[in-house]
This record gives C-alpha cells, structure tokens and sequence, in this order.
C-alpha cells in the first residue's frame, strides 16, 4: 500500500450549508479522476485560527473561506498576494509542504474570466464602467476593472459612505453617485455590475431604474439565486450582453483547485449542469 496521503481540501464559514463549491470541486475531482477530496465545514469565529491551524496535519492541502471568515484569515496566513492584500480579504487558502500558509483571493479573477468566456468581444478599457454596490464583493470587482484599464468607473452604494470610503482607498479613477441618481451612472457606461445583493432570492428588489442602459454593453449580475435575475432581464431586452453571476464562482475556483491537486479544470457547460443539479 502507498503511503502517500489522500489530498483533502474543503471550504469553511458559517453558515455553510448553502455552498456550491463541494458540488464544484466535488464534479472535477471525479470527472478528472483525481484522488482526493472536498469537503464543507461549518466553523465558528472563535474556533477558525485552531481549524486552520490543525486541517495540514490531517492532510489538507488548502481550503476556500466565505463568510465571515474572508477578512480574518489574513490575519493568520505568512503570504498574501497582492491583490489579496488590496481587496483586504482572502477566499483561497494554500497549506505549503513549508508549513506556511499563503492566503489568495481569486474572486477579481472570476469575475474576470467569466466576461471574457461569456462575452468574447468585451472590451472595458474602452469606456466607463457603472458598479452598483459597495460590499466586499465590490472591491474585487473594482481592483480588476482597474487593473484592465477601465477610464472611470461609476459607483453607487445605497449608504454613500461606503463608496465614498472605497474611492479614498481605490482613487480618482472612482466616481461617486448618490443612489437616488444611481441609474445616471449607465450613460455611455461599456460594462454594467451589480455586486449588491438586491435581487437576490429573498432580498429586496433591485429597482434603479435601467433606461440608460446603452444596446451592446456587458452587463454582470453577481447574484446567481435566481440565475438571471430581473436586472438581467431589463438589461437583455435594452440589446446588452447579459452575463449571470455563476460563471464568477465556477472560474475563482480554478487557481485553488490547480494548487491544491495539481491539474487545471476546465469551466465548461458540464460544470455548469453538474453545480445547478441538472
């Protein structure tokens, strides 16, 4: 018999029994025929340092973190990654042969291959951007529209501190509205977010009104409950480009799963049905 370990991975928060990624990771470990494993853990605040702590000595390569653990495990880990350290949060954990741990947050890149899958020919450094929200969610989503050299990017938060705060940290490529005139920020705009949760099954509804939309933009909904959600649904009869918000947590889930076990998935139509359960 080897004695080489199993590979375990998991994803810890609280709670946890919504997650997707085991039905995600669990679809490439089998399809691939990887030896390995995927598993949910609920952790509570006051246990997480002495979980992450113990996991690599039960063989566990690395982990990904959701809320509301995403901040704190910076705290823990002797690498960040820069944009990591920018976004201030961590969704991705690596447990190095070394024993250290190098923490990774993968959602800019996510939503970042997930446009360039869904929508071949957008082209964000050709306009502005309009970003609804102002959560963690969003500051992923702005470090990369940066990063691909969006001109301005437009952002409105339903309490303006908070975008007002992340245009201080981000700078003066960060355009503030106030929220009763959010739906001004479309005018012109190439590619349209909601990071926000409203339109979420269960929460308010998104209702900033999307007349300005221009035909031919990209418009992304990170909401994925429902999958095309009633934002998408206005943006597609206004002649945009709808992306839904699944593609984002299939695609950040790639840089982990390549560490962890040693192969590059693919993020493909059979993912897809395998996480939706058809």
């Amino acid at each position: 018999m080897s004695d080489t370990r199993i590979p375990l991975a998991g994803v810890i928060g609280n709670p946890i029994e919504h997650s997707l990624s085991p039905r995600l990771h669990g679809h490439w470990l089998h399809t691939m025929g990887i030896a390995g494993h995927y598993i949910p853990m609920r952790v509570e605040v006051d246990e997480l340092e002495t979980v992450i702590r113990t996991l690599p000595k039960a063989g566990f390569v690395g982990l990904n973190v959701t809320i509301p653990h995403k901040e704190t495990v910076l705290k823990m880990a002797d690498i960040v990654t820069d944009r990591a350290a920018l976004i201030g949060a961590a969704n991705t954990l690596i447990f190095r042969d070394d024993g250290k741990i190098h923490a990774d947050n993968t959602d800019g890149y996510g939503f970042t291959q997930n446009l360039r899958q869904s929508a071949p020919e957008w082209a964000p450094e050709t306009g502005p951007a309009a970003v609804f929200g102002a959560g963690g969610a969003a500051r992923a989503i702005l470090a990369s529209l940066i990063e691909l050299g969006v001109p301005e990017i437009r952002l409105s938060n339903r309490t303006r501190a908070r975008a007002d705060a992340l245009r201080a940290e981000f700078g003066a490529r960060i355009v503030v509205y106030d929220w009763v005139k959010a739906g001004n920020m479309l005018d012109g705009a190439v590619t349209v977010v909601n990071t926000s949760s409203l339109g979420m099954t269960g929460k308010p509804e998104f209702r900033v009104p999307l007349d300005g939309l221009m035909p031919g933009a990209v418009v992304n909904d990170l909401v994925y409950s429902p999958l095309k959600t009633d934002f998408l649904q206005q943006a597609e009869a206004a002649g945009c480009h709808v992306v839904d918000g699944l593609g984002m947590l299939l695609h950040q889930a790639v840089p982990g799963f390549e560490r962890w076990f040693g192969t590059r998935p693919a993020v493909d139509d059979a993912l897809r049905h395998a996480v939706l359960g058809a």
